[in-house]
């Protein structure tokens, strides 16, 4: 059974692929979903292989991307930046009436600070000591582009 915040994160995932050309190719109907709980990815390029993250939020103010956005598992996109690595973001946003947005953060804009470790779940939690972090977009300014 899939959660509503799941279930939102998809309808996400399938706005950007149907509604958005890829950003390296510029080709019309080639982004594809990856698996659920691929590393760092939600979507890829079926002609050039770009791949991105998508984060999606439910919220009535649609027309200024978000000042915070939930991310994944803290451990593995701190080696990625420790690395160098950064993925390209789309951020979708929904209201109540299921009107969209969508934004986007190239990758070669985003930097360390944004990136916030949240607290790891408590001993209790069924993910006992499992990290996620917050990506910070206050001050990105003209960084994050609306495409819908």
């Amino acid at each position: 059974m899939r959660t509503t915040k799941q279930l939102t994160g998809e309808l996400g995932e399938l706005l950007v692929v149907r509604r958005c050309a890829c950003p390296k190719c510029k080709r019309l109907k080639t982004l594809r979903r990856l698996p659920t709980n691929f590393k760092c990815a939600d979507i890829v390029c079926d002609f050039c292989g770009y791949l991105a993250q998508v984060k999606t939020s439910r919220s009535e103010k649609i027309d200024t991307p978000p000042q915070t956005i939930l991310g994944a598992a803290w451990r593995v996109q701190k080696d990625r930046m420790d690395s160098g690595i950064y993925f390209p973001l789309f951020v979708v946003q929904i209201n109540s009436k299921n009107v969209h947005s969508i934004y986007y953060l190239s990758a070669d804009l985003q930097r360390p600070d944004m990136f916030i470790p949240r607290n790891p779940l408590s001993e209790t939690a069924r993910r006992s000591g499992w990290q996620g972090f917050v990506y910070n977009l206050r001050g990105i300014g003209q960084s994050i582009v609306r495409l819908v």
